[in-house]
This record gives C-alpha cells, sequence and structure tokens, in this order.
C-alpha cells in the first residue's frame, strides 16, 4: 500500500475539522505523529492545514466564480480545491501545474472520473483567467471579512470595539505565523546560558527585544528536541503570556492561588519568580490538564507547585483571605490567538461570547474570596473582547468595593508597554499588531 502523500495527509485533517469541529492544533499534532513525516513535509503538513483553514473565506471567494452555485458537492471536493487554490496564491515553490496535478489524482482516487475533470477544469480555469479582484467588493465590512478571512460578525465587534484600521489591522496579524518564542527558568539557567546550551544542539535563539532576559525568540531549529528542554532550561510561552506571570508580581515564600492553571505556563512561571520557594496551588477543572501542570513542573524542577482538580467557581476547600496573589487567567473565547489557532474564528459564534462571561464573572468572584488584605488579584484572558475583558472587571469592582485596579502593578511590564500599550480603567489590553505577541487582557486588583 502507497504511503499517503503530504496534500493527501492535510486533505484528511482539513475534513475532520470541518467535520467533527476539531482543534487544529490539536488535530494537527496526533496527525503529525501517525503520519511518520519526514521534518520537510511536516513542516509542510502544517503549512497547507493551517493555511487553508485561516484564509477559508478568501479562498471560497477566488473559486465561487468558477463553481456552479446550485450543483451540490461532497465536502472533500470542496476542501481539495481550496487546498489546492491555497497553494497556488500563497505558496510559490510549489508549481501550479504540480498542483493541478496532484489535485486530479487524488480526486481521481476518492471520486470518478467526473469529480477529477470537474477539479481539473476548475483549477484549469483560475490559471487561465485569474482570481476575482477582492476590490471590487463594494461594501467595506465584506470588503474587510472576505479579504482577511474572518467572519463578518467577528470583524463587525471589533470595528465597534477597536475601530476600523485596528480592527482589520488585528485581522491582517492573525494570518501572519507566530514566532516561537521560549521563557527562560531563571532557577537553573540564564538566557545566555540557554542561548549557548541550544547552539551547541543546532537551534539558533535570541533574546526577544521586548522581554530581554526572560524571553527567546527561535530563529532556526526545533527547540523542543533538545537536551536543554528535556532539562527544563526553558518551556514555550507566549510573551503577552509572560506579561501576566510579571503582573502577578510574586516573590520568595509567598502563597499563590492560580485558579484555571493549565497547561501550566503562569504557574511555573510564578514558581520560578519565587526560585521555587513558597506555595503555588495550581487548580483546573480537568483531571487530564492538571496531569500535564505537574508534568511541566517536574521537567522544570519546580517542587513547591500543588495541583489539584478543582471548579473554580466552587472553592470549598480552601481558607478565605490566606493567598498573596490570586490568578485568574480565565476561559474565554481566544480571539486573541487565533494566529495560533486558526479555526477559532470558524468555531466560536456571539452567543459564546456572551455565555463565557458569565463563567467568567463566577470564577472571578467566587477566587476574590481567597485573596489576604493588601493581597493581589489578577484577571487575565487571551481574548480581545470587551465584554469578557474590560466589562467583567467593571462588574466584578461594582460588586467588590474592597478591590481596586492597582495601576502600580503595571510598572513591572516593560517600558515599550508601558508607554504605547491600550490602558484604561480596567486594564490593558494588548492587540496581536501592537507588540508582535498573542492578543491579551490583563489587570490587577488589590484587596484595600
Amino acid at each position: 500500500m502507497n504511503k499517503p502523500s503530504v496534500r493527501e495527509v492535510a486533505l484528511d485533517a482539513l475534513i475532520k475539522v470541518e467535520k467533527n469541529q476539531a482543534f487544529s492544533h490539536l488535530l494537527l499534532n496526533t496527525t503529525l505523529n501517525k503520519a511518520g513525516l519526514d521534518k520537510r513535509d511536516g513542516g509542510l503538513l502544517t503549512e497547507l492545514v493551517y493555511g487553508t483553514i485561516a484564509h477559508r473565506l478568501t479562498l471560497d471567494y477566488y473559486l465561487s466564480p468558477f463553481l456552479v452555485k446550485s450543483k451540490k458537492r461532497d465536502l472533500w471536493v470542496d476542501v481539495l480545491l481550496r487546498l489546492s487554490v491555497y497553494q497556488m496564491v500563497y505558496l510559490d515553490r510549489i508549481p501550479d501545474r504540480a498542483i493541478v496535478h496532484e489535485a486530479v489524482t487524488i480526486a481521481k482516487t476518492r471520486g470518478h472520473k467526473g469529480i477529477s475533470g470537474m477539479v481539473n477544469g476548475v483549477l484549469r480555469s483560475i490559471q487561465r483567467e485569474g482570481l476575482p479582484d477582492l476590490h471590487d467588493i463594494q461594501e467595506p465590512l465584506t470588503r474587510h471579512s472576505i479579504t482577511t478571512s474572518h467572519p463578518e460578525w467577528l470583524l463587525d465587534r471589533w470595528v465597534k470595539q477597536y475601530g476600523e484600521e485596528a480592527a482589520v489591522a488585528m485581522a491582517q496579524a492573525n494570518n501572519e505565523h507566530p514566532e516561537v518564542t521560549l521563557r527562560v527558568n531563571h532557577t537553573l539557567a540564564t538566557s545566555q546560558e540557554v542561548i549557548q546550551a541550544l547552539d551547541k544542539e543546532g537551534v539558533k535563539a535570541e533574546e526577544s527585544l521586548l522581554l530581554k532576559e526572560l524571553a527567546l525568540v527561535v530563529k532556526k531549529g526545533n527547540a523542543f528536541s533538545t537536551n536543554a528542554f528535556k532539562q527544563g532550561l526553558f518551556t514555550a510561552q507566549d510573551e503577552a503570556s509572560m506579561m501576566v506571570g510579571l503582573l502577578v508580581h510574586a516573590s520568595k515564600d509567598m502563597c499563590v492561588l492560580d485558579t484555571c492553571a493549565a497547561p501550566g505556563g503562569k504557574s511555573t512561571h510564578i514558581a520560578e519568580s519565587m526560585d521555587n520557594t513558597g506555595t503555588v496551588r495550581s487548580l483546573d477543572l480537568h483531571k487530564h490538564k492538571v496531569k500535564l501542570i505537574a508534568e511541566q513542573a517536574e521537567r522544570l524542577q519546580l517542587s513547591q507547585i500543588h495541583t489539584d482538580v478543582e471548579d473554580a467557581r466552587n472553592l470549598n476547600e480552601l481558607t478565605e483571605r490566606t493567598f498573596d496573589r490570586v490568578l485568574v487567567d480565565a476561559p474565554c473565547t481566544g480571539f486573541g490567538v487565533i494566529r495560533r489557532k486558526p479555526d477559532i474564528r470558524w468555531a466560536k459564534t456571539e452567543k459564546d461570547v456572551n455565555a463565557i462571561s458569565n463563567v467568567q464573572a463566577a470564577i472571578l468572584a467566587n477566587a476574590s474570596r481567597f485573596v489576604k488584605k493588601e493581597g493581589t488579584l489578577v484577571y487575565s484572558t487571551c481574548t480581545v473582547e470587551k465584554e469578557e475583558n474590560e466589562q467583567v472587571v467593571e462588574q466584578f469592582l461594582l460588586n467588590h468595593p474592597s478591590f481596586k485596579v492597582d495601576e502600580s502593578a503595571f510598572q513591572v511590564l516593560p517600558d515599550k508597554i508601558q508607554k504605547e500599550g491600550r490602558f484604561n480603567n480596567f486594564g490593558l489590553t494588548m492587540l496581536p499588531q501592537d507588540f508582535g505577541t498573542d492578543g491579551f487582557f490583563m489587570v490587577a486588583l488589590k484587596r484595600v
């Protein structure tokens, strides 16, 4: 039996995402492990799957003049056409004739002569006639939606919240490849020592311009297959997420509660900030995710992290007002991390924003019970929706007058963030285009 080609593997993965609403990043990891592809093909597979999902709306616009709208097609045929046009438009190292040839071959194998003829005809027509012009779309919001491949309802929300220019810039930034960033484990090594250790194993990394000494940016190679990774010298984390760890501002011998901790990135950052002293209680609702926290802590040699399966809306086993710091990195729609998980834009709906904000409010209110006097409650999300961010904080402060926004806490963040960040009365929002990080919201609330 012949081994499936990279494009066939990509097609199967894309069909699963479409049919089962499977999350692309989880599916891709499983697919990569099962397919047994070499390093180069693994990179191409990732490009094909992420790129086709990210640009789905634009690809459908390009295909629309060449398809008979009334004719029903199997899902796999539409996905194959998108996959093929994605390569023709966005990848410049694959000749069009090779793309068409493989698409027709796949269509013959999966369908019949008529379907392969249709696929061949559509792709040849695009080659011959060219793509429809996006500038022909008259209505601005629709044009932005199709050009950036984001649902119109989502872009409309962002325009209302941040203005047209920022909303479009955010959508464009979501289609860019994120850099791989590492957080240095300062309990074991300095950033220079990690750079040197990686270099010996063929991985090139350099200090981040935004978070010098704490973050490294990988320029070449796979840092996660190295001994330096196994030894716990660093962990993968986006810089916006590192900012949350900084905002917690934990120090030696503190008692810290992380209420929604999985997979453990912020808990381990906090433990490192405390030089592995004191106590970090790391809780999460899902047992399998709590396991991930424990694994991270073990690899990073952090012994002061204690994990439990708990619902953050109902933490009755803990003693009130005993923690110096409490972190609520709340579950959210995740619209700040679309560039890493491109399917989020298609999987979530406007109703999800409303529903999750109620959960966030409940978690924040319950978690606040455990903050001691003069202690700090940090609230963060990886979304840019004000309904999940500022509005949750505003309502919390109305109901909890013993807390106030601690503006001085932001002084621990880099000068660039303090000067150029999007601050308001209820916290800091970082959009993906601001500093090249994930989109995030964060605020420190002090109990007075």
